[in-house]
């Protein structure tokens, strides 16, 4: 208790943000008086570090190490700093450039990054305004920067933000990968060991960039897929899921050419409180519910969503044949019909490449396989994906899509919305809709399904218990269907990505992946199954969803 309340002083004495310290003081008050409470609640902050790993740092705001907060976020880029003057060429000033979106503390915590950017002696620009990832994606390559930093939760909860960081020069504008992620996890606990982040250097010289960076997103993005002659009479609806897609992608959608979508208002602006969803990730049920009652008034042929920082994208389509007439697409589906325009463009093609994470679709394969490029699998995250040798498309299917890795190396549900209002002006032009492309694509390469289960849980530990019972007790079929193959890919054969995944191969061609999330408190499960008709494919998925829903039950 005394070294919690210990720690717990040392941070209030260095925190810059009045409403964490306020927060923190009324803890350390209720908890050196021995309320039981506040001591479990700061035994919870300061029992361990919010770990920064490849996928940066994320979680709910609050004061205390296990939080994000200005202190965290001050150790973070001070170690990141260090981080980038270690691996400069001698006599030369790196570059960072700094982005926010809407969340809470965004922009106070890209300001601090800058500043302290700038105080450590690097070259550090400041994006305008709050923007979508994607846009800063694209600085870092437009500014030829050695390192960029989102400040972004993405699709998180109303409460949580985080500290996205990307890489220039050799890696081209990616998301770090190790043993980038342990060498800065390192210099930010050297920071942190140091003691008070407000001794770090700052200074207000770093430099905001122009609109000019913007407008060449806007140009490039455009060009991804202008629009055909004849389409001006498409109706489709937008949601920007209360996040800052809407003023870059609404220009964007102008400068292709496209109509103006119908925009369901409530959600068009930036808001942090996300107050009409209880999950801003349209891949969460009812997350989009305002779209469909909005695609329903408007007739709308097909609705478009972002995520709050506009680097995923959902599509939904008519469907009479679920409730509310709308179906959203799955992640597998969007992402084979990009493969599909992907590999048409690139036929013939001696280098080409398609790419998915080992968790998607295997009909990104047989994509390839029908075009004859190459195809590569990796773990999730676009971190690997985007380093795929030769890639000219790539996805995973949580709704993350990289339709042009030459201006963008990561996943950009902007420039992934331009190519599907081509693709749906396409199929418009030619009599048919999204949906009639993907009875085309299946009719040519077969028909696959996937679905997914996830395990929400309160408690983390759950996940690696449940992970231990299946390597310890395998299971030798799902439902009616054996198992085939079991893989563990923490085993690290070589011919594999290494990583805390197990695969099921079934012995009718079916496959199901188990892992737990990299982002959020869950175990998921992955389901892919192919048949001679999407409606057989679909029974194949529904039925295995249902057999693993009772093994895990059985495990818990």
């Amino acid at each position: 208790m005394s070294d919690r309340l210990t720690q717990a002083r040392a941070w209030l004495r260095q925190d810059p943000d009045p409403e964490t310290r306020d927060e923190l003081a009324g803890i350390i008050t209720r908890a050196a008086a021995g309320e039981q409470a506040a001591i479990t609640e700061l035994d919870d902050r300061f029992r361990t570090r919010l770990a920064f790993g490849t996928a940066g740092l994320r979680g709910a705001l609050g004061a205390g190490s296990n939080r994000m907060n200005r202190v965290l976020v001050a150790q973070a880029a001070a170690g990141f700093a260090a981080y980038l003057t270690q691996r400069a060429a001698p006599g030369t000033q790196p570059c960072v450039v700094v982005g926010y979106d809407g969340r809470r503390n965004s922009r106070r915590f890209a300001l601090d990054s800058a500043e302290l950017f700038s105080g450590a002696g690097l070259r550090a620009i400041l994006l305008p305004r709050m923007l979508p990832t994607p846009v800063l994606a694209f600085a870092v390559r437009h500014f030829g920067a050695d390192a960029g930093v989102m400040v972004t939760a993405s699709h998180n909860p109303p409460n949580d933000n985080g500290y996205k960081v990307y890489l220039g020069g050799a890696d081209g504008g990616s998301q770090i990968v190790s043993p980038a992620d342990a060498e800065i996890a390192g210099h930010i606990q050297g920071v942190a060991d140091a003691g008070d982040v407000g001794l770090l250097p700052r200074s207000g010289a770093y430099e905001t960039a122009g609109e000019e960076v913007v407008d060449a997103y806007i140009a490039a993005t455009a060009a991804v897929a202008p629009a055909p002659l004849g389409v001006q009479e498409m109706r489709w609806v937008y949601t920007a899921m209360h996040g800052v897609g809407w003023e870059t992608f609404s220009r964007v959608v102008k400068s292709a050419g496209y109509p103006a979508p119908r925009v369901v208002e409530e959600q068009r602006d930036p808001d942090p409180t996300f107050r009409t969803v209880s999950f801003p990730n349209p891949e969460e049920p009812g997350a989009m519910d305002l779209a469909f009652a909005r695609a329903r008034t408007a007739d709308a042929e097909f609705v478009l969503a972002h995520d709050p920082d506009a680097d995923r994208l959902a599509v939904a389509v008519p469907d009479e044949g679920v409730e509310g007439g709308w179906r959203r697409l799955t992640g597998n589906e969007v992402g084979l019909l990009f493969g599909w325009r992907a590999a048409r463009a690139a036929q013939g093609s001696t280098d080409a490449s398609l790419a998915c994470s080992l968790v998607s679709s295997p009909g990104l394969g047989a994509v390839a396989e029908r075009y004859g490029l190459a195809f590569h699998e990796t773990l999730t995250g676009f971190k690997w994906i985007s380093r795929a040798p030769g890639m000219v498309y790539g996805y995973e299917e949580a709704l993350g899509y990289l339709v042009n890795p030459e201006t963008v190396r990561d996943k950009d549900g902007i420039s992934a919305a331009v190519a599907m209002l081509g693709l749906a002006a396409d199929a418009r032009l030619r009599g048919t809709s999204i949906a009639g492309l993907l009875d085309e694509l299946g009719d040519e390469i077969g028909h696959f399904a996937s679905g997914q289960v996830s395990v929400r849980v309160d408690d983390i530990s759950v996940i690696p218990r449940l992970m231990a019972s299946l390597r310890a007790q395998p299971p030798a079929a799902f439902g009616e269907r054996s198992v085939a193959a079991a893989e563990d890919l923490a085993a690290g054969t070589g011919e594999v990505p290494t990583g805390d995944v197990l695969r099921y191969r079934l012995a009718d061609g079916s496959r199901v992946i188990v892992r737990p999330s990299g982002t959020e408190p869950k175990l998921k499960v992955y389901i892919d199954a192919r048949a001679d008709s999407k409606e057989n494919a679909r029974a194949a998925v529904a039925e295995l969803e249902e057999a693993v829903r009772r093994i895990l039950a059985g495990r818990d």
